[in-house]
């Protein structure tokens, strides 16, 4: 009995951290659709006025990215601000032939009369963190917008958010990201699917009650007085951008986040691109969980509301491990369940999971109305679209698992960049990527394995118990199979 408690407690603990989260996210979409009712008015900048314009530092974090320098480059070079009060910096850790071939383009460049510089460093020092500090000492913007290389912000872009900079408190600006490739596989589409929730709900949701949100690493723009303030960028954890971004909001910095401004970028056409970003996106969220725990609890200038709210969202990527444990002890949980009949009331926790299921349905329909529009046609594949990113997203929680795990023990690793492609249709080879991983993670064996696991977890339905069977978790079990069967024979391929 020992054995059959210590599972009962373990999986009833990661369903109710589910739930809360869940709660959490409803809560958002709450927050989300006063935010659509209440537009609020906020100072701007007047930009036909000389006095007004700001001077503004592009900056370009740049690693070996042979396939999509030039579009970069040539993107930037477009941009319309005016040139006495703009430069652009190209931060090049380059270790391959790209650093003498940027250096070529940077150059024709500079012809036009841009002020563009090439800046090079002779080690990877802090990575991204590093360079954007380098960088930043010999600046000359007040304002310093940074992309990385697969985004394509529009000629505008400057125009539509330098002018909430009116505001002095206003340290970060934070664009939505557009998708240039959501509709070149499935993968892409789970990819979109998964940042247009973010980019809405999560972001809106949080920054119209005032709450913590995180500059996205990119399409954004910072105040240099505000980097400079919290303590400049920091290397000690694999997501920057959110780490320098609580550590300005605990200083009481304002950030304002834009839906309406999208900044295209690429997303990772491969699925061992995605799982390096997202390996890289949740060791970082649990290091900085780590990192900024302590700190958000002390802090004596926040609501105990956005308190929780931040928590949770620094907990973001451990709901991964929380999915893991559900799916892996709820086998067991079905043998428990037939075998102790006297114990059947304790199994009313299970619907915890269908409970937060139905929440997550519910937010996502509002963003992907928002997207897409209503009607019952696009409800019909709102419902299978669900379906497949709920099935996907759990495929990757072991992987993303190990992930957290190494981000709350403390292991460090090294900053692995997502290889990108230039590539926006499906007869497009990517293959010859020289970026590309060419061996397989041993964590594909197990996610392979994880797959038959829940195949005997859909025939188990069949035959627990003495009434004909027990169905109540087959549709999980449905999910987890094919979610996981999806990425054990995606990653397979990819390398064949």
């Amino acid at each position: 009995m020992i054995l059959e408690t210590t599972v009962i407690i373990i999986y009833s603990i990661a369903l109710l951290l589910i739930f809360l989260y869940a709660l959490a996210q409803l809560n958002l979409l709450f927050n989300y659709l006063s935010s659509k009712r209440t537009k609020i008015e906020c100072p701007k900048l007047d930009l036909s006025n000389p006095d007004e314009v700001p001077y503004i530092t592009i900056q370009l974090p740049v690693y070996n990215e042979m396939y999509v320098m030039e579009r970069l480059l040539d993107n930037i070079a477009k941009i319309e601000y005016p040139r006495e009060k703009l430069e652009i910096q190209v931060l090049d850790d380059s270790t391959d032939e790209t650093v003498e071939s940027t250096r070529k383009h940077v150059e024709k460049i500079q012809a036009t009369g841009l002020d563009i510089k090439h800046i090079t460093r002779t080690n990877r020092t802090g990575f991204k963190a590093g360079a954007l500090k380098e960088g930043l000492k010999i600046s000359k913007g007040e304002i310093v917008a940074i992309f990385d290389s697969d985004f394509l912000p529009k000629k505008d872009w400057l125009k539509k958010t330098v002018p909430y900079f009116k505001d002095e408190a206003i340290g970060v600006v934070q664009t939505r990201w557009g998708h240039i490739n959501r509709n070149y596989s499935i993968l892409t589409r789970i990819q979109a699917f998964a940042l247009d929730a973010h980019f809405t709900l999560e972001q809106t949701g949080r920054n119209c009650k005032g709450h913590f949100i995180n500059f996205n690493g990119t399409a954004g723009l910072w105040r240099k007085q505000c980097i400079i303030d919290a303590g400049n960028w920091e290397g000690d954890t694999l997501t920057e951008d959110l780490d320098l971004s609580y550590r300005a909001q605990l200083k009481n910095w304002k950030f304002k986040y834009l839906e309406d401004v999208e900044t295209p970028a690429e997303l990772p056409i491969v699925i061992s691109a995605a799982r390096s970003q997202q390996f890289r996106w949740n060791k970082g969220g649990a290091e900085n969980f780590r990192k900024m725990l302590g700190r958000v609890l002390s802090s004596q200038n926040i609501s105990p509301k956005t308190k929780v709210h931040g928590i949770l969202h620094l907990l973001n990527s451990t709901m991964f491990l929380n999915v893991l444990i559900v799916g892996v002890f709820s086998i067991p949980m079905l043998y428990i369940k037939n075998e102790y009949a006297h114990l059947k009331p304790y199994f009313y926790v299970m619907s915890f999971f269908v409970i937060s299921s139905v929440i997550f349905f519910i937010c996502y329909w509002f963003m992907y109305k928002n997207i897409y529009g209503g009607g019952i046609k696009n409800f019909i594949k709102y419902i299978g679209m669900f379906f497949v990113f709920f099935s996907i997203a759990m495929g990757f929680s072991l992987h993303n698992s190990i992930a957290v795990l190494e981000g709350h023990l403390g292991k460090k690793s090294e900053f692995v960049r997502t290889p990108k492609f230039n590539i926006s249709k499906y007869k497009d080879n990517w293959k010859n990527n020289k970026y590309m991983k060419k061996t397989v993670s041993i964590h594909v064996i197990f996610e392979g394995l994880l797959m038959l696991y829940f195949g005997f977890g859909m025939y188990s339905a069949f035959i627990v118990g003495n009434q004909g069977g027990d169905f109540g978790l087959f549709p999980f079990h449905l999910m987890l199979f094919v979610g996981f069967g999806y990425v054990f024979f995606k990653s397979i391929a990819s390398k064949v």
